[in-house]
């Protein structure tokens, strides 16, 4: 792979990757009522997922997907019930839990960040797709295209965790400024909301 190649990858995949989607709404959601430990882990389970997605894309996955519009809407539809259900929950807790009971849930829930970043990658079948058709655009055909696959999966993968890692930050500043069981609880109202927010752009995007 030609190195100026490369780099016109990373360029174009970092612009991609700083627009919000689900996978950012998710963070900052973990970030904001959970605090950055746990906004890790949902990046890490995010990692995960994409390495699951590349690996499905280069068993034709993606194609598959692409052309069944049905199967499309089935997994898109998943995702998109699963961050509204994760949203719903998440503004129930805020309203309901005291001081101390947020408190313990949230280590709780903590302990399935990971999980949660990876179904919620997994569950975007706009990703796998994109793998195929994207990833294959920088792809020089003079060079052996499996390895040139390894390395923009690679690529993308510290491109994305470190875009939402900044994120994660960001958001992480801002919780940390109130600590107050108010401030936790507007946390958890405004996390829910960029879960149901995330929902939403799914269900509204092809």
């Amino acid at each position: 792979m030609k190195f100026e190649l490369w780099l016109a990858f990373i360029a174009t995949y970092s612009v991609i990757s700083l627009i919000p989607g689900p996978s950012v709404f998710m963070v900052t959601s973990q970030a904001l009522t959970l605090g950055l430990k746990a906004a890790i882990l949902c990046i890490v389970g995010d990692i995960v997922g994409g390495f699951f997605l590349i690996a499905l894309s280069l068993f034709g996955v993606g194609a598959i997907l692409a052309a069944s519009a049905e199967l499309f809407q089935i997994v898109k539809w998943a995702g998109v019930l699963y961050m509204a259900y994760l949203g719903y929950q998440q503004i129930k807790d805020a309203k309901h839990d005291t001081a101390l009971e947020f408190s313990e849930k949230k280590r709780n829930i903590r302990s399935a960040s990971i999980r949660v970043g990876f179904l919620v990658g997994i569950l975007n079948p706009k990703a796998i797709i994109f793998y195929v058709a994207f990833l294959s655009q920088f792809l020089d055909s003079e060079s052996e295209p499996l390895m040139q696959f390894v390395i923009l999966a690679a690529t993308s993968t510290i491109v994305v965790g470190v875009i939402l890692t900044g994120y994660a930050l960001l958001a992480s500043k801002a919780r940390a400024a109130f600590q107050s069981a108010r401030a936790r609880k507007g946390f958890g109202y405004t996390g829910g909301g960029f879960l149901l927010g995330g929902s939403l752009l799914m269900a509204t995007t092809r």
